[in-house]
């Protein structure tokens, strides 16, 4: 008899049941938060990209922040708008494992980036006579290139060992692919499926300690110095706030994933499963671009130069 794995080509998702009365009214306003998510993250990277006064470290991994919610939101948006004009709410098996790279991939790299930016602020704060020998350009290139590195080569192995699992089912209750579910539809557990993933937890949760850990010994650093509390108020607290944006919309998804319940309805279901990846990808931007002084002067200049030009072409 053939084995339910070789026949198993396609997943459905269950999450967009019942939307038909007003899946138009939810495509517009999808893409139109697509299209905010592209303009601000755009804005931050174009910025940082043709204002070399903005080549320091702190804004190029502000720079690669961006370049990462963009990424990340590539995984889901696109789909998800096809599926919102669609009747059917189908991925392929192949479609489904990249969906659940990319998205786990890009949280990952969130807080690969978010710890390389509170390492910048400590070593700029705490050690500033040593700042430009300890974050060279070279030094800046091989973080970033873990960086992104890191995450992908994780969710790599992860991916690898998921698409070799043995299923059982193809029904996905959510609106994407995210490994952990397709695990679930595995016949049996690997000890591969619980290992790996175990140690990417880990692994991340010890970014999220050393990323608490330096803004606390930053705050008590800053507390005896006011040119210190000036400098951390300017450019730690916007970091600290992208942390807990990024890590409450992550913990968020992850508490409901392990744990929701089934007596919440489907809309609820739906804004939890997306909360991660409309939250951040516009907070993060906003918020940078408003806090930082020189992004937004920077901002403010470009947006009157172009209103003087439209002034005198009129």
């Amino acid at each position: 008899m053939m084995d339910n794995t070789s026949v198993i080509t396609m997943f459905t998702l269950s999450g967009l049941s019942g939307i038909q009365n007003y899946r138009i009214g939810l495509f517009v306003l999808t893409l139109l938060c697509y299209c905010v998510i592209w303009v601000v993250n755009l804005t931050i990277i174009v910025t940082i990209i043709m204002d070399k006064k903005l080549h320091e470290p702190m804004y190029i991994f502000l720079c690669n922040l961006c370049i990462n919610g963009l990424y990340g939101t590539a995984g889901f948006y696109p789909k998800f708008l096809i599926d919102l004009l669609s009747t059917t709410h189908v991925i392929s098996y192949a479609g489904c494992l990249l969906q659940g790279f990319v998205l786990h991939s890009s949280a990952c790299a969130d807080f690969s980036l978010l710890a390389l930016m509170a390492y910048d602020r400590y070593v700029a704060i705490c050690s500033p006579l040593l700042y430009h020998s300890v974050m060279t350009k070279q030094k800046i290139c091989v973080f970033v290139f873990f960086a992104w590195l890191i995450p992908f080569y994780l969710l790599f192995m992860s991916t690898i060992t998921t698409s070799t699992s043995r299923l059982c089912g193809s029904h996905i209750p959510k609106i994407y692919c995210i490994n952990w579910l397709v695990n679930k539809l595995a016949c049996s557990a690997s000890i591969a499926n619980i290992i790996i993933p175990a140690f990417n937890y880990t692994f991340y949760f010890g970014h999220c300690v050393f990323v608490a850990w330096s803004y606390a010994y930053l705050i008590k650093t800053c507390m005896t110095s006011k040119e210190n509390r000036s400098k951390f108020m300017q450019t730690c607290v916007p970091h600290l706030f992208s942390l807990a944006v990024v890590v409450g919309s992550l913990l968020f998804d992850l508490l409901y994933v392990r744990f929701g319940s089934k007596a919440l309805p489907q809309s609820a279901n739906n804004f939890i499963a997306m909360e991660f990846l409309i939250v951040p990808p516009i907070i993060n931007p906003l918020m940078y671009g408003l806090k930082l002084t020189q992004i937004r002067n920077r901002i403010q200049r470009f947006i009157c130069s172009r209103n003087s030009v439209v002034g005198l072409k009129s």
